[in-house]
């Protein structure tokens, strides 16, 4: 990876040897030089190859120790392209009969980074010195002009390769990228907690003033009984296809904040990551996606209408987005829609999301007597509601990890064998899943394997539990109430608001007499299903691999995104799942992060999607 060009001025220097002695004389110098560390240069050469930042600073860093280490035996190293490292020092002379002491006669040792002559010729950087040298205004405040003449290349690998505009664009305006980004996450937009209501509303401006200044011409916030929800629209042609990019801006609370290595709304770039909470989902992916539509907008490249989406209430369960969807049909139609909030396999291995689990979640109330009461005088002859709500919890999976709901399985459709074949070839092991997670084994529907259990097949989890006291200290009592927050993970046939009533009727026929049992929806949604023949998505397929290095594989993912299965209800369009989260950035969970590295690259793969639609 070379700059493409470099920067010069004219000054007038007198010239003091050769045949233009005396003479003054116009002279080139060399400016615009800059200092890349260490970590730019590693995350600068990770976005160009298949490795993350870490395993490319890894590498730089064994790769050094090894030479060091050869180097002090005497050994000459050859670096390849860069050229080669050599061991030499300043030795005193000694005059004859004059005993030789290396601690005093050896004055300086030191090695030398010989570089390649054909590495470090202009011959080898550029094609042509047009494309080399950017001229800058000399003394006279005229444009100079660079030599007109090309200079051809002569290497056995061919061409060196210059960087492409998308990269190009990315490098020079990343840290202005990733201080937009910071912006946005130091906003605390928690939707689950009243409190952050204004905060919901400054989020909805930040979006709305930044697509603005984009060049989208038509941007609004809409109020809704919830928080604000963000349109824009950007008209290339509308004789032109459409696409409709949804992002949220709401987060996840943070808690527990004894947990976080660095404060969650003041985001930190260290190790190659960014820590935040939202530097994934979704405000890292959501950015992703404008820097992307920015990209490709400043390059040309945008040959369609783009309209913009940006809800929030993801985080609990979109409860007005459909609703105003159905209200501004016209408004919002579109070919294809587009969502990054999805993960990747790895960082080595790039995926696109074909699937996501639907939901249904539930709070479980359970009553015994209406007051708490001292253990020791009724304990034994009162039930115990936490004791209860603990029974009526176990009975709903058996031993093999079934959920023992009547006709929960009725519309589940099975896996059929080329679906288990394509999963089989993730890569995946058990052992490191297992290691990572700090885990002695793993748990679920026998049959089953790991990655078909959390992405197509149903589940069943206590998502939280509470009751009596929790305070330091032990105070003995039958607390009067129990409660539980549940939730149920559906996969695709299967109807959310059906699954919902089983659940409910289920708990009410196990329930004993010895108790009162409340249990209330939450919210929910359904599951979603992608076709990979979608000329859509064959593109951000491409796109993807541009940028990735490799093509993506087409996975189901676990988690849900309810609104996906509203947008195929309400607009009858499918939506292409361009995630770039991976597993390790901690979404919902303290130390979110993004990498670096996945973050421009992500952006990259969204410029270069914009490129290929068109011709899909």
């Amino acid at each position: 990876m070379t700059s493409k060009t470099l920067q010069y001025v004219l000054y007038q220097r007198k010239v003091t040897f050769g045949k233009h002695r005396g003479k003054s004389m116009q002279v080139a110098r060399l400016t615009g030089r800059y200092q890349v560390d260490f970590e730019r240069f590693c995350s600068l050469v990770a976005r160009n190859t298949t490795l993350n930042y870490m395993e490319v600073q890894s590498v730089l860093n064994l790769a050094a120790d090894t030479a060091r280490d050869l180097v002090s035996e005497g050994a000459i190293v050859d670096y390849g392209r860069l050229g080669h490292l050599m061991p030499t020092f300043k030795c005193r002379a000694v005059e004859e009969g004059e005993k030789f002491n290396p601690t005093i006669h050896i004055e300086e040792v030191k090695v030398h980074l010989r570089p390649s002559k054909r590495y470090f010729t202009l011959e080898d950087i550029a094609e042509t010195r047009q494309s080399f040298f950017l001229p800058l205004l000399g003394q006279s405040g005229s444009l100079l002009t660079p030599l007109p003449y090309p200079i051809q290349i002569h290497s056995p690998l061919g061409p060196i390769p210059i960087m492409s505009q998308i990269k190009n664009y990315i490098r020079e305006h990343e840290a202005r990228f990733l201080e937009d980004l910071f912006e946005l996450i130091r906003i605390p937009s928690v939707s689950a907690k009243s409190e952050h209501k204004p905060d919901m509303q400054r989020c909805a401006e930040y979006w709305r003033d930044h697509l603005k200044k984009l060049g989208v011409q038509t941007v609004e916030i809409y109020q809704t009984a919830g928080n604000p929800i963000v349109f824009g629209h950007y008209e290339k042609d509308p004789s032109k296809p459409t696409i409709l990019v949804y992002g949220h801006y709401d987060v996840m609370p943070p808690e527990p904040l004894e947990l976080w290595k660095s404060e969650p709304f003041e985001p930190e770039v260290r190790d190659g990551h960014i820590w935040a909470r939202g530097a994934d989902d979704d405000k890292g992916q959501s950015m992703i996606q404008i820097k992307g539509f920015e990209t490709a907008l400043a390059l040309g490249l945008v040959e369609c209408n783009v309209k913009f989406l940006l809800e929030g209430e993801e985080e609990i369960g979109s409860t007005h987005l459909e609703q105003f969807c159905r209200e501004h049909l016209e408004m919002l139609r579109a070919e294809n829609i587009i969502v990054s909030d999805t993960s990747m396999v790895s960082a080595e291995t790039p995926s696109l999301t074909t699937g996501l689990r639907g939901l249904a979640y539930w709070q479980i109330e359970v009553t015994g007597a209406n007051h708490d009461l001292h253990s020791g005088h009724f304990g034994g002859a009162v039930a115990n509601p936490i004791n209860e709500l603990c029974k009526l919890i176990a009975q709903v999976q058996d031993k093999d990890g079934r959920i023992t709901i009547p006709h929960f399985y009725d519309d589940v459709v099975p896996l059929s064998d080329e679906e288990r074949a394509m999963i089989a070839k993730i890569p995946f092991s058990e052992e490191e899943y297992k290691k990572f997670l700090d885990i002695d084994d793993l748990f679920g529907e026998v049959g089953y394997h790991t990655l078909e259990r959390n992405s197509c097949r149903p589940s069943f989890d206590v998502c939280g539990i509470w009751g009596g006291y929790q305070g330091e200290g032990s105070k003995t009592v039958l607390p009067s109430k129990a409660y539980a927050k549940v939730s149920c993970r559906l996969v695709a046939n299967q109807d959310h608001h059906k699954v919902s009533q089983a659940f409910i009727d289920y708990i009410e026929s196990i329930a004993p007499k010895y108790v009162r049992v409340k249990v209330t929806p939450m919210h929910g949604g359904e599951a979603y299903l992608c076709p990979i023949d979608l000329p859509a998505y064959q593109a951000a397929e491409e796109a993807v691999a541009v940028a990735f290095g490799k093509r993506p594989l087409a996975v189901r993912r676990g988690g849900s995104i309810p609104i996906i299965a509203a947008f195929e209800r309400v607009f009858g369009v499918k939506t292409i799942l361009m995630g770039f989260g991976l597993e390790s950035n901690a979404i919902h969970s303290p130390n979110e992060n993004m990498p670096l590295d996945i973050f421009y690259k992500g952006i990259e793969a969204v410029a270069e999607f914009y490129k290929i639609y068109p011709k899909r």
